[in-house]
């Protein structure tokens, strides 16, 4: 615990993060008891600002929650209407006929929304059942009580200077207490991996794996717009040098979702994910669609693909991890936020059965069951072995294998168990000698973008005169180890232009420069270093990106 002397206040309980699976425990606390003291802290200058998902949303988590979501105003206003797969080549593609997948893969009955909005909405259903909630809230630290347990954080720091010490204007924030604290930050949470950490919450898992997702909205001739319609690529341009894939989502108002997934347990470290994704939008099929129209927004930020086998223990002594922070997205569904709401609803059932029975502090082991056990678990489990086989031999065993699997967990069986990933993405990484360069076309200006001009379009501002928020443990490591390694790959993984390596002009020496105002808090540096050298921590709250309909 810090040093610094801070105001306290107690809550019943505290919840860092205002995404599906935070405001979905505070809604569902505040129903089972209205009386109940909830306080939701936020690090985004407004809930929803650090919202970024595809998003076709299954309304399972929503239709458990608020049955009456839709008379109540919920922005999910474009059913889904047409779902196609194909596979591209450089020049082509081919249909994967919908019919030879599982029926857990079809869309029937969800929706295209915006969850950064959808978010909000929930924001607004919560406050209107008396939840406090405090947006521009960085979250820097834990508090533990004496017996170990996590009591609350500390939250709102303001005013360091850049080598860390107290500013002019330091404040030094409020210690939040809970009888329980929920960690909903997301994908890599610093919170969530240091209760991991400190409680080996993963110590009976698998390793977790990850995916690099980067998004555009298009504005799009009305001609070529079918809202409501649903398209998922693999293939080109990635081939063999990693796994992953694309999604087209028609929603309303001539706007386009553009997202492109990269799976960031490649071994080659010329890999390029950002160029990739700008690449892909050259294909005919997607110049087609975007020739004629405009990009209105950007944004990145790692997935969690390890899926069942890689969820740790979601329960520790004095709270939860929920939602991504633990790692739910059925990664062939490309889903998530189904889960993170169920789970966000479980967690806030099981903190209000423990607080009525006099409990606090403990560990709520029956939320960690309903999570195994019920539907979230049951989501998971059947598609447990696709991201494995996928790694592992590539994309077509994934596509017969994985697809062979799935067929059968509907019937009740896996012939093959449940696969291990092996390596984490830090370890996947190989060095540069094995590997080709690969030759990236530059953006053009038209349908491709360089990094540092979609940033602008993320709306992405941190205050320059704070510490940067992205660590190093090692300062010479960049370039005594990852440059001539592994070809300094951290200035290609970024998908913001955090990272470079810059020559110095008197000594002719390279430098590694992080330009972390540039930084959206995708996290992938926090995942992809193969020496674990960056360590991605919250910058002062408010900071970051800035998405409108994400």
């Amino acid at each position: 615990m810090s040093e610094t002397t801070r105001e306290a206040m107690e809550y019943d309980v505290v919840i860092v993060g205002a995404g599906p699976a935070g405001l979905s425990a505070a809604i569902r606390l505040k129903q089972l008891s209205p009386e109940r003291e909830v306080v939701v802290l936020e690090k985004g200058s407004e809930v929803g600002a650090h919202i970024l998902s595809g998003a076709v949303l299954d309304p399972i988590g929503l239709n458990a929650l608020i049955p009456d979501w839709k008379e109540k105003g919920a922005p999910l206003n474009v059913p889904v209407k047409e779902d196609k797969f194909f596979y591209l080549g450089e020049s082509g593609k081919v249909g994967i006929p919908t019919k030879l997948m599982p029926p857990l893969m079809n869309n029937h009955g969800n929706y295209i929304v915006s969850m950064g909005n959808v978010c909000r909405w929930l924001a607004e259903q919560a406050e209107e059942l008396g939840v406090e909630i405090f947006p521009g809230m960085a979250c820097s630290e834990l508090i533990y009580d004496e017996h170990g347990a996590v009591k609350g954080v500390v939250a709102g720091e303001f005013g360091r200077n850049p080598d860390g010490t107290e500013g002019p204007g330091y404040e030094p924030g409020m210690e939040l207490h809970g009888k329980y604290v929920f960690l909903g930050e997301g994908v890599r949470g610093s919170l969530s991996k240091q209760v991991t950490a400190k409680y080996e919450l993963d110590a009976k898992s698998d390793v977790q794996k990850y995916g690099l997702g980067m998004k555009e909205i298009w504005e799009v001739s009305p001609e070529k717009h079918q809202e409501g319609r649903v398209v998922h690529t693999m293939g080109w341009p990635l081939g063999n040098n990693a796994g992953g894939g694309s999604f087209v989502y028609h929603l309303e108002n001539n706007q386009v979702y553009v997202g492109f997934v990269v799976h960031l347990g490649y071994e080659n470290p010329h890999v390029n994910p950002y160029l990739s994704f700008q690449q892909f939008k050259h294909h005919p099929y997607m110049k087609d669609l975007l020739e004629g129209g405009k990009r209105v927004a950007y944004g990145a930020r790692a997935i969690t693909e390890g899926g069942w086998q890689s969820l740790p223990k979601t329960a520790f002594p004095g709270g939860a991890l929920l939602g991504c922070a633990a790692g739910m997205v059925n990664v062939p569904r490309i889903k998530g936020n189904h889960n993170a709401m169920l789970s966000g609803k479980a967690a806030a059932e099981a903190a209000h059965s423990a607080i009525e029975a006099g409990r606090r502090s403990d560990v709520l082991e029956e939320y960690d069951r309903d999570v195994r056990n019920g539907p979230i678990g049951k989501d998971l489990k059947p598609v447990r072995n696709v991201k494995p086989i996928w790694s592992k031999y590539g994309l077509q065993a994934s596509l017969a294998m994985g697809g062979f699997d799935m067929w059968t967990n509907t019937l009740g069986f896996s012939l093959l168990g449940t696969l291990k990933h092996g390596k984490t993405d830090a370890e996947a990484t190989q060095e540069a000698s094995k590997h080709k360069k690969i030759d990236y076309p530059k953006p053009d200006g038209k349908l491709s973008f360089d990094r540092l001009t979609n940033v602008s379009f993320s709306n992405t501002n941190h205050a320059e005169n704070q510490p940067a928020h992205l660590k190093l443990k090692d300062p010479e490591l960049p370039v005594k180890v990852n440059l001539p390694k592994y070809a300094g790959l951290s200035q290609r993984y970024c998908p913001a232009g955090v990272y470079e390596f810059v020559k110095d002009e008197d000594s002719g020496e390279d430098r590694f420069v992080i330009n972390f105002q540039n930084c959206v808090h995708c996290k992938t540096c926090d995942i992809k270093d193969p020496m674990q050298n960056i360590v991605w921590t919250t910058p002062q709250g408010g900071d970051g990106p800035n998405y409108p309909n994400m």
